[in-house]
């Protein structure tokens, strides 16, 4: 455990004397204060190290409010960049996610659409308008000829009274 503490020291510890070593060589800075430039570069490296290790891994939690405001009539708008999208799928896949790795990273519920309400009312009317989704009409040969009057076809082989004839 120790050698991973002092690992981040011993490499801020050189990216001090680094950042130092190449300010003095172009700057003129008297020896009374490196020292105190020593000081003040490492603090910030520091700094900036512990700054980066406390952020958190990933996004806060959203809240019920937040989630109900991403959706609207018109559009969904993307937790990812804030701005809205009449279907998230392209929008999510631009940026290397599912619909599913979305929905787990920002804690949204299974049944959360990717595509707006009018988006998907405008697609349905469309696809009804062209006659999908019914089932498929007789043909003209089928339509002709009423039900229950077809001729069978007569059956291959002998009748049943040519067995009494014999």
């Amino acid at each position: 455990m120790d050698e991973l503490e002092q690992a981040p020291t011993s490499n801020t510890i050189e990216l001090t004397a680094d950042l130092v070593a190449a300010y003095v060589s172009n700057n003129n800075v008297p020896v009374s204060e490196l020292p105190a430039l020593l000081a003040d570069v490492h603090g910030a490296l520091s700094g900036l190290a512990n700054a980066a290790s406390a952020e958190p891994a990933g996004p806060e939690k959203l809240t019920a409010a937040q989630i109900r405001k991403s959706i609207t009539p018109d559009a969904l708008i993307s937790f990812e960049d804030g701005k809205s999208y009449k279907t998230l799928r392209r929008h999510l896949t631009l940026r290397g996610l599912t619909a599913e790795q979305y929905r787990t990273k920002y804690g949204l519920p299974a049944d959360y659409p990717m595509t707006s309400a009018v988006y998907s009312a405008t697609r349905s009317a469309l696809a009804h308008a062209l006659g999908l989704g019914q089932q498929r009409r007789k043909t003209a040969s089928e339509a002709d000829v009423p039900d229950g009057t077809t001729e069978k076809p007569k059956g291959v082989g002998r009748s049943k009274n040519a067995k009494e004839e014999v």
